[in-house]
């Protein structure tokens, strides 16, 4: 098998996509299973890691031509491919949602008014969905990945469910098996938390 997939490799490495797309069939369950662990939670409900890897097929066979792979693995052009894709697949399905949370009030807020600055609400959500920090292209993302993780577990699972999954204060209080003051009152206090980690960074 060893001789076989060096073969491939050789002729891949002159632009031949049969080739290609023979070694991506026999290393189709290493590439699904890397895939599978850069999607992510969030956007694992979102689209499939199928789809992800017949997207980075189609990319590298049409890309084949204008690659200069003789010094470079195939396998980790492929896995390059599937980070770009599953980016842009991050950025489809969430770019609308962090707009429209940079709009809604912060529901943290007793009196309802918005206070928080929308700047915040929309770096928070990008880092809590974003595949990993590898993927992040925005430093003050990465930032505040790094503050959401000095919170406690409970801070951060009701951000994720607020800011990402949108789900109303009432629903996560009976979730979590608190009232619906005490979340508000969590939210509002773990956001000026982050604010303060962050300082000038969520202005």
């Amino acid at each position: 098998m060893t001789d076989e997939i060096d073969a491939l490799i050789v002729r891949i490495r002159t632009g031949d996509a049969e080739s290609l797309a023979a070694y991506i069939e026999q290393h189709r369950r290493q590439l699904l299973a890397y895939i599978e662990r850069q999607l992510g939670a969030a956007l694992r409900r979102k689209i499939e890691a199928e789809d992800i890897f017949q997207e980075t097929s189609a990319d590298a066979v049409r890309s084949l031509g204008s690659m200069d792979l003789a010094e470079r693995d195939p396998f980790s052009w492929l896995c390059q491919i599937a980070e770009r894709r599953i980016i842009d697949a991050h950025r489809r399905f969430f770019d609308a949602q962090k707009r429209d949370a940079g709009r809604e009030v912060a529901l943290g807020q007793g009196g309802g008014s918005d206070t928080q600055p929308g700047g915040l609400i929309n770096l928070l959500v990008a880092s809590m969905t974003s595949p990993s920090q590898a993927f992040s292209r925005n430093a003050r993302e990465m930032r505040v990945q790094d503050a959401v993780a000095q919170l406690g577990e409970e801070q951060r699972e009701v951000l994720r469910l607020r800011y990402v999954e949108g789900w109303p204060t009432k629903q996560i209080a009976d979730h979590v098996k608190k009232t619906d003051v005490a979340i508000r009152v969590m939210l509002t206090r773990t956001v000026q938390k982050l604010q303060e980690i962050l300082g000038e960074e969520v202005t």
